[in-house]
């Protein structure tokens, strides 16, 4: 692998485009990452990198819109893209696909390993800037974060996982997605607690059932019964109710804030504004 090449990372969520960011950075790659479509295709026109990670759903510009400008500039056309999204059956993939996207992974059934292996063939077979054409560092656009300590830990499993115990706070994290599901596994293991993941409601109810959680993170967008429905279940039920449980959705409209806090969240966190750190720091705080 050449080390020269530079992969420009396009994630408008802070904690996967740091971590994907970080492990290309292991490998010797040049990783610069923008959040948004505009300051991207600003950061491809003067830098003009080996290839891009591209999250789909992006605003100011989105991903669509984006790659649809790319493939139109006979200058940019041919810079490899691998696409990122949440579901193969959205729109924007299929639209995508018609204006010629060839390279995608699905957020829900990889995790960040996969994403990096998927852009080490891609950037193995894209040409290396020459000396004429350097790659000049450019800020990020997104704000300076703590670089997050991922240690190793089993993968995740559908259904649930438990981590050793030892006498450890126990956190139990609700989450379908298998990508940050692992991160937040991962990183709480590494942080020392004790944790137990759930991909729906059946895994989370039986989990509660077998043991109670110190404290609770929940997505909102689950399978079958949403995260308002299983946090409306843990408020109502006498031996769960006094468990603090932390929304963590990319749901952030007010009446999604407004409507976790009446049923008793103890506290919401719109995934694209916050790190792994961050995480961490707010399950700290709420505990003390």
């Amino acid at each position: 692998m050449d080390s020269k090449k530079k992969i420009l990372v396009v994630e408008e969520d802070v904690i996967l485009g740091d971590v994907i960011a970080i492990k290309l950075k292991k490998l010797d790659y040049l990783v610069d990452k923008a959040r948004d479509g505009e300051s991207a295709m600003q950061k491809v026109r003067m830098e003009k990198p080996s290839c891009i990670i591209l999250d789909i759903l992006l605003s100011r510009k989105t991903g669509i819109d984006f790659f649809a400008q790319l493939k139109g500039d006979a200058t940019l056309r041919d810079i490899p893209v691998l696409l990122t999204a949440t579901s193969e059956d959205r729109d924007e993939v299929k639209h995508a696909r018609e204006l010629g996207a060839r390279e995608f992974v699905i957020k829900a059934v990889v995790d960040p390993n996969e994403v990096v292996e998927r852009i080490k063939q891609i950037a193995a077979a894209a040409p290396t800037p020459t000396p004429a054409q350097p790659v000049a560092p450019v800020a990020s656009t997104a704000a300076p974060t703590p670089t997050p300590n991922v240690a190793p830990t089993p993968a995740p499993v559908a259904g649930v996982q438990t981590a050793p115990a030892g006498g450890k706070t126990f956190v139990l994290v609700i989450e379908d997605d298998k990508f940050l599901r692992e991160l937040l596994v991962r990183k709480l293991a590494s942080e020392g607690f004790d944790v137990r993941n759930a991909i729906d409601a059946t895994a989370a109810y039986a989990a509660l059932a077998e043991r109670k959680p110190t404290i609770i993170l929940c997505d909102l967008i689950l399978p079958e019964v949403s995260g308002f429905e299983i946090l409306a279940k843990i408020k109502g039920d006498p031996a769960t109710k006094d468990i603090p449980v932390i929304i963590l959705s990319n749901l952030g409209q007010k009446e999604d804030t407004d409507k976790a806090m009446a049923l008793g969240a103890k506290d919401f966190m719109v995934k694209a504004n916050f790190t792994l750190d961050e995480i961490v720091a707010k399950i700290k705080a709420t505990l003390a």
